[in-house]
């Protein structure tokens, strides 16, 4: 679109830039027959050598297994293309077409997998503006760059039964016909598909036409039905516009999560396509300005994410600047960001002072990070297969002393009592037996079908201990367990999952244990520094700082003790905890991960006075002064190290 003309290209109806953008209304329904076939118009696209003048540009190479990739995304050129008034200019594009090719690789970290531009690619539709538009995308063509097109207002005319056009002639399916992304069009043409590889998995993406009929919204809802499983993203040149103004810059933007509103065609675009397809997750259009986004909840009760991105109204017609959708499915994020690559490759000491202020734009409305729970999120049409339970045979590794878990022994919600036990599965007799503290309430310990999804069984207890007054359940291996005598002279690996819940407690419930071994330091004649005479030889407990787990332990070659610290863990979230002996070194891994806390220093074997272990109490000086609050899972204990791979969570 245009502050100069508002109106479709050959369409000038006069009225004002806020009166046409807001009320624009869906254009005529077209008579074109239903169908999936590409239409095929036009002459060959330029040449890539034409298209870069001669210059080098780096090989189009994404990693398509990586959790992170960037969505390229490509607003309003229009002021780049104005043939009609001999005023081209394709230098800022292509520069941005470069900067997607040269950043398509995983090694520098943008992963560029795809790039989508929202429309408006000339200000005339003339076909000198589509003669030299044609020149500028070679440079993709001819590096196989994936890409998606679509007609703005500028570009064409009425809806998408139009007919025959420059855009079409020039940007239409025919210009795809070899590109490994490009999915299908309708019979328009002006309706596409293209699916591109990400993550690991596919993706989606359609561009629609600025106006797109019944047909066309009949194509496209088959589309998304022949890929059931394909997350979808929706790109159109007109959808939501910024209920704010741009009187001012830095702009002035209100809750700059949410001030896109739907236009009154986008809400057609809405009604008809998005609300009732969960699969379309992100919408993007250009068309408007300044940028905005929002969220609205669709039929399922599914976050969609409508986003508009516009820069035609800013230096240079925007200069080509593109908008960087960095997925990251680690962190269940997408970070964006806007920049211009034209402006961004001269050097900084020539830049005039208006270039200066717009190679990246970090506004609020510009530069912002989206969290999307991906799994979660696209659970509703691909659902990821839960983990199924392991057999505890695949567990016992050589070496395993003992292996605790708590599937197929109690109904989940009913309670162990005192004298329960729960047998090692291991088969070296390390039996546990529940023991009840005075005036404990019947449902201290349950049984929990809770667990970590890498967890082998798919079952936990639940501890409800505590301080203030000390209260709670624990289980202890016998007296003559086999376990208590291990000294683990040759290394060792102890692992087990844990799980805090929101009503934990720092005064109440830190600096319980999980696991923890009789018999005091002072006992087993330890002294030194650090040491407390009164504290357990050894204890994997949850401090009352922050939730960090803490793995304390008097070696057999010092008085004092070696302590491995972790990270703070968030409450509702299931976590592996790993200590692993290598018969020199020890180390606290969470979730597969060394902690940074892991001293270097000689820390051989575990002290033991030949007294039980404790799962979920804490003595001190000879008797239990705390219980775990919180959920345990399986627990193993192996005489010798463990690598990663190898652990409970290893797949």
């Amino acid at each position: 679109m245009s502050h100069r003309d508002d109106t479709p290209a050959q369409a000038n109806t006069g009225q004002s830039r806020r009166g046409f953008l807001r009320s624009t209304a869906l254009a005529g329904a077209g008579t074109a027959a239903a169908g999936t076939g590409a239409v095929v118009l036009g002459a060959p696209p330029a040449s890539a050598a034409e298209a870069d003048g001669g210059a080098r540009t780096g090989t189009w190479r994404p990693d398509t297994d990586a959790l992170r990739f960037t969505l390229a995304v490509m607003p309003d050129t229009q002021f780049l293309y104005w043939g009609s008034q001999d005023s081209v200019n394709r230098t800022p594009q292509e520069a941005s077409f470069r900067y997607v090719v040269e950043n398509s690789g995983d090694a520098n970290g943008d992963n560029i997998v795809f790039m989508a531009h929202l429309g408006d690619l000339t200000q005339d539709a003339d076909p000198s503006s589509f003669q030299q538009v044609d020149k500028a995308f070679a440079l993709l063509d001819g590096h196989g760059a994936g890409y998606s097109v679509l007609a703005g207002n500028h570009d064409v005319s009425g809806d998408d039964s139009r007919g025959d056009t420059p855009y079409l002639r020039t940007m239409g399916p025919q210009r795809f016909a070899h590109a490994k992304t490009f999915a299908g069009a309708d019979p328009t043409g002006y309706n596409t598909a293209h699916i591109f590889r990400a993550a690991g998995r596919s993706w989606l993406l359609l561009a629609l036409d600025w106006r797109t009929s019944e047909q066309g919204f009949a194509w496209a809802e088959s589309v998304v039905k022949a890929h059931p499983k394909l997350p979808v993203i929706l790109t159109t040149h007109d959808l939501v516009y910024s209920d704010y103004d741009d009187n001012v810059f830095p702009y002035e933007s209100g809750d700059p999560e949410d001030n896109a509103v739907l236009s009154a065609y986008g809400r057609t675009v809405w009604d008809r396509l998005i609300d009732g397809n969960d699969q379309i997750f992100l919408t993007l259009n250009g068309h408007y300005w300044p940028p905005a986004r929002t969220t609205a909840k669709n039929a399922a009760g599914n976050d969609v994410h409508l986003h508009i991105t516009n820069y035609q109204n800013r230096y240079f017609g925007g200069g080509g600047m593109i908008r960087l959708y960095h997925f990251d499915l680690a962190r269940n994020t997408i970070d964006v960001e806007t920049v211009n690559p034209w402006i961004l490759a001269q050097e900084p000491e020539s830049r005039s002072e208006l270039a200066a202020e717009h190679a990246r734009i970090t506004g609020p409305v510009d530069d912002f990070s989206v969290p999307i729970d991906f799994e979660r999120r696209f659970a509703g049409f691909a659902p990821v297969p839960a983990r199924p339970a392991r057999p505890a045979a695949r567990e016992l590794v050589k070496g395993t002393l003992a292996y605790w878990r708590f599937d197929g022994q109690g109904a989940p919600g009913t309670a162990l009592g005192a004298g329960d036990t729960v047998r090692d599965l291991s088969g070296k007799g390390n039996d546990l037996t529940v023991v009840t503290l005075p005036g404990t309430a019947a449902d201290a310990l349950t049984w929990s079908a809770d667990h970590h999804p890498d967890q082998p069984a798919h079952a936990s207890l639940r501890f409800g201990g505590g301080r203030n007054p000390l209260h709670g359940s624990y289980l202890t291996t016998g007296t003559h367990a086999p376990l208590n005598g291990e000294t683990f002279e040759s290394g060792y690996t102890i692992e087990t999952f844990v799980m805090l819940p929101l009503d934990w407690d720092a005064g109440n419930n830190g600096w319980a244990s999980v696991l923890s071994r009789r018999g005091s330091a002072g006992d087993a004649g330890k002294h030194g520094r650090n040491t407390d005479p009164g504290e357990p030889v050894l204890q994997l407990s949850i401090s009352n700082n922050g939730r960090e787990p803490q793995f304390n332990h008097y070696p057999l070659n010092a008085t004092w003790p070696t302590t491995n610290w972790g990270h703070g863990l968030v409450e509702l979230k299931w976590w592996h905890l790993a200590v692993v002996n290598d018969g020199r070194r020890t180390r606290l891994y969470v979730e597969g991960a060394p902690v940074v806390d892991n001293p270097n220093r000689l820390s051989a074997g575990l002290t033991s006075l030949g007294l039980p272990w404790l799962v979920g109490g804490h003595e001190y000086a000879g008797a239990v002064d705390m219980v775990f609050h919180g959920s345990v899972g399986d627990i193993r204990i192996v005489n010798r190290p463990l690598a990663a791979d190898e652990f409970l969570t290893a797949r």
